[in-house]
């Protein structure tokens, strides 16, 4: 008997009632693995297309830059500029400010609570006068481009559920993160790259920082085609891409074919789409051989270009480095980059930490920025420098210590926005006179993911994924908002 007869004969009625139902995956399997011709994405090209719908609206922007520090980046020092804080510097945060709001084991048990000033003075910079410390004076030079949301807050306090609450809309791993669900709902614009790339660098600050896990950038519940792929720094950044020795391109295209067959048998057998994710994993690897050591290749830049970045840009794995690779991603239609930047976690020794990881951020940040605008892509690229939380108000640690630090803020933090979908040299939003609450526009983190995806030309309330009975979103089940005033 032909097995599959014999399969079909031990279905029982509930499997196979489910595998009818499921029918439609040979159409579907057929759409992925051929969509030039059935039709299932215009192509146009390279292009593969994402959701049919999709997008709801003329976006504003094509692609995502995030600026990821991670470890909590301290809002007082660099962009909430609070004199009160100089005025009570050493007296303890009034209660009325502190109130009864959750503190972390490391600072709950302190006898005070001392008010801390920025750690250096700042100014007021471009034209609508923005504040920013003077321990980014590259960054100064930007200011009229960025869109700071000053009223941001989160109910995590702690690292790792704060970084995946940022990354992914909820605090409990095994959800799909931002750029995944960007892949999901948009495609890509070259097939020859991933739709979302992650890249992680190491700062001088908090050696070593928070950890910064795989699944910050994996697709959760949504098809594994749209995780994330990261980019190690050095001769292979990615690993097993090349062939082995002895085999050759064609020997490898042939390989790949008879087994894209094999694949393409069992998925139409059984059903599952991860078969076809196989496939496509598979092609997308052959794809990168050509495309990744291009990419990578930065022999081609300007004397001028690289300078700009400043002198850690030919270090593989800096964060300058990663900087300018985001910007040949971006240029390159990538439509999800991000890069995860480790060391904000100063706890302790702040007047030393906090100084070495803006010097590591400042320059190649502020290039960027102009790297996009001189060539046209700021305007349709979305740049998002964000953090899990910010700092306290009050020292960790006994005032004036050089051994003090600040401890975790969540019920207020700053994050900054630039170019497509949102207003220039703007600031949103506002913290009390001590930088401690929140005093107007508050915005959730829910409500940031409802703006990125606003200016992506998705409406978050209809960009869902059927999981575990529910239609799951990036915002939650929570009520969430587009932050309307940020959008130009």
């Amino acid at each position: 008997m032909d097995p599959r007869a014999e399969f079909t004969n031990h279905l029982t009625r509930r499997t196979f009632l489910g595998q009818t139902a499921r029918g439609v995956g040979g159409l579907a399997l057929g759409t992925m693995l051929m969509p030039e011709l059935l039709g299932a994405a215009k192509t146009g090209g390279s292009r593969v297309a994402g959701l049919p719908g999709l997008p709801h609206f003329a976006p504003k922007a094509k692609r995502v830059l995030c600026l990821f520090q991670s470890g909590g980046l301290s809002h007082v020092d660099l962009f909430d500029h609070k004199p009160m804080l100089k005025q009570m510097a050493g007296k303890d945060l009034p209660p009325s400010v502190k109130g009864t709001q959750r503190l972390t084991g490391m600072t709950s048990g302190q006898g005070s609570y001392p008010c801390t000033p920025a750690l250096k003075d700042g100014k007021l910079c471009g034209k609508n006068g923005l504040w920013i410390s003077d321990l980014l004076p590259h960054l100064q030079t930007v200011a009229d481009e960025l869109c700071f949301i000053k009223s941001l807050h989160t109910e995590a306090i702690n690292h790792d559920p704060a970084i995946t609450f940022m990354n992914t809309g909820n605090q409990q791993p095994g959800y799909a993160s931002m750029g995944a669900w960007a892949s999901y709902g948009l495609g890509t614009e070259n097939a020859n790259l991933p739709a979302f790339v992650a890249m992680v660098s190491q700062g001088t600050g908090k050696n070593p920082g928070q950890p910064v896990f795989s699944r910050l950038w994996g697709s959760g519940f949504l098809p594994s085609s749209h995780q994330g792929v990261g980019l190690r720094p050095g001769a292979n950044p990615v690993l097993y891409l090349q062939n082995p020795p002895t085999v050759d391109g064609e020997q490898r295209r042939a390989l790949l074919d008879d087994l894209a067959a094999l694949n393409e048998e069992r998925a139409k057998e059984i059903g599952d789409p991860e078969t076809v994710t196989r496939v496509k994993a598979y092609e997308m690897a052959f794809r990168m051989q050509t495309s990744v050591p291009e990419l990578t290749d930065i022999s081609q830049e300007s004397r001028e270009t690289l300078a700009a970045y400043g002198p850690e840009v030919t270090r593989p794995g800096s964060y300058a480095a990663n900087c300018l690779l985001a910007r040949r991603l971006l240029e390159r239609d990538v439509r999800f980059v991000q890069l995860f930047h480790r060391g904000w976690d100063q706890h302790i020794a702040l007047s030393r930490q906090l100084p070495n990881q803006c010097h590591d951020i400042d320059q190649p940040t502020a290039a960027l920025i102009k790297d996009l605008k001189a060539r046209g892509m700021l305007e349709d690229t979305l740049v998002v420098f964000a953090t899990e939380f910010g700092r306290t108000a009050f020292s960790q640690g006994g005032f004036g210590n050089p051994g003090a630090g600040r401890d975790h803020h969540g019920r207020s933090f700053t994050v900054w926005l630039a170019g497509g979908g949102v207003k220039a040299g703007y600031e949103h939003g506002a913290t009390d006179e001590f930088g401690y609450n929140i005093a107007k526009d508050p915005a959730h983190l829910r409500d940031l993911h409802a703006t990125i995806l606003h200016c992506l030309g998705i409406d978050h309330e209809r960009f869902t994924y059927k999981f575990r009975g529910l239609n799951v979103k990036l915002t939650g089940v929570e009520e969430a908002h587009v932050i309307k005033g940020v959008l130009s």
